[in-house]
């Protein structure tokens, strides 16, 4: 008998809201986290907006030292699962070490780190002025080490990377371990702080960005006739996953039961999506059926949905061949629109979207999508442009990665 694993602790730090109270409120009021670049000056970039952070200050959240010595991804990853952890109320003090680990997420790690390293190297005389810290701060394990070390956690402790697939990835393994009995708590999720010169000079370079410059905020634009690419995003999402049998013993509250998770790879292309999501829907379909389930049970879908002409279709097949062709209550969310693509911090937040659904039985709205594309089946149903109450049971959340990684998950209500 393999346990069952539930959600007891949830934090979030998007470009939406720096905590979960405010990203839930501002998500159901359909809320743009895009604007113009201030990290850099963007003029000369075919890209010149992000959804960034807003009055985020890691020194109200980290002393002197942690800021030195850590990259940005690894200061959202402390604060977002500080906040789940709280949120949860584990007694540590009574646990042994070895059954709380640290499964976390990243698809870019220290990206600002090695940036400003290699940067400040060319532009010297050749001296090797590097600092101590270059190594450990953009390594991407170091969120998972760094939260470990905060807390004493001893268990299990790595990071995954699968691209934008990444945080189902370390939510999966983290789902996987518990059921296996290897742990009692696992913190898992994803971060990331890609909005630098180089990740969106790159992003560029390939198109796969939107580049409506004049408007950023109707930027991210899911399933609209008018898409030209995705928003990139920051952020981080953290989840405490629990034995379940554990936490109703300790009394916690309970999000939500994970009950099924699944990867596939698409084997087609390095960065294109299948273009008849054969290995979307394949990873849909096991995670389903691990769950016990099937589609015509998912209440809310939470699409990958970047915004991206290709990619958008590519998702839609992969769900119509679940679905089927005739009415169905299920509702479609792409609450990309709102927050932009966090690439391998996406599925935490997109995670935690579908548990705030499930607590609160309302839905967000999927943001600018003014005219849907033709492709999009009429059987289907979109959030609009507004929340709505809808009631959900059951959630699943989709993520899609560059090489071709499918990673699902789905949760049900207890």
């Amino acid at each position: 008998m393999l346990n069952r694993v539930v959600v007891t602790g949830i934090g979030a730090l998007t470009p939406i809201g720096n905590d979960i109270k405010s990203f839930w409120e501002n998500a159901l009021a359909g809320k743009s986290g895009a604007n113009r670049i201030t990290r850099f000056d963007p003029s000369l970039f075919r890209t010149q907006f992000a959804c960034e952070l807003k009055d985020f200050n890691p020194a109200a959240h980290l002393d002197r030292a942690d800021i030195k010595r850590t990259d940005t991804f690894t200061q959202y990853a402390i604060v977002a699962s500080d906040e789940a952890i709280k949120d949860s109320g584990f007694d540590f003090s009574k646990m042994d070490p070895f059954d709380v680990g640290v499964i976390w997420g990243t698809g870019q790690g220290g990206m600002e780190t090695f940036e400003q390293q290699v940067t400040e190297y060319a532009r010297g005389n050749g001296s090797p002025r590097y600092s101590p810290f270059f190594v450990p701060k953009f390594l991407t394990n170091m969120a998972s080490g760094m939260i470990s070390l905060r807390h004493g956690y001893m268990g299990i402790n790595y990071t995954a990377v699968s691209a934008c697939a990444t945080s189902n990835t370390a939510i999966m393994d983290a789902f996987n371990y518990i059921r296996l009995g290897k742990a009692k708590i696992v913190i898992t999720g994803g971060s990331e702080a890609p909005i630098v010169e180089a990740s969106i000079g790159g992003f560029s370079a390939m198109k796969a960005m939107s580049a409506r410059n004049d408007d950023p905020q109707g930027a991210s634009r899911p399933f609209d006739i008018d898409r030209d690419g995705f928003v990139m995003g920051e952020g981080a999402g953290a989840l405490v996953l629990e034995d379940y049998e554990h936490a109703v013993k300790r009394g916690a509250k309970i999000y939500a039961e994970l009950t099924g998770a699944a990867m596939t790879a698409d084997a087609y292309h390095m960065t294109s999506t299948h273009p008849e999501g054969l290995g979307a829907a394949k990873a849909m379909q096991l995670a389903l059926t691990e769950a016990g389930l099937t589609m015509a049970d998912v209440d809310y879908l939470n699409m990958h949905a970047t915004s991206t002409p290709v990619g958008d279709l590519s998702e839609l097949k992969a769900v119509t061949s679940l679905t089927g062709t005739g009415p169905n209550t299920m509702q479609i969310g792409a609450t990309k629109s709102m927050t932009g693509h966090l690439l391998g911090a996406a599925g935490a937040i997109e995670a935690i979207i579908c548990l705030l659904a499930i607590e609160h039985q309302a839905l967000p709205p999927t943001i600018n999508t003014g005219e849907l594309d033709p492709a999009f089946p009429d059987y289907l149903n979109l959030v609009p442009n507004h929340s709505i109450e809808h009631k959900v049971n059951v959630a699943m959340s989709n993520t899609f990665g560059f090489g071709g990684h499918n990673g699902i998950v789905v949760f049900k209500k207890i």
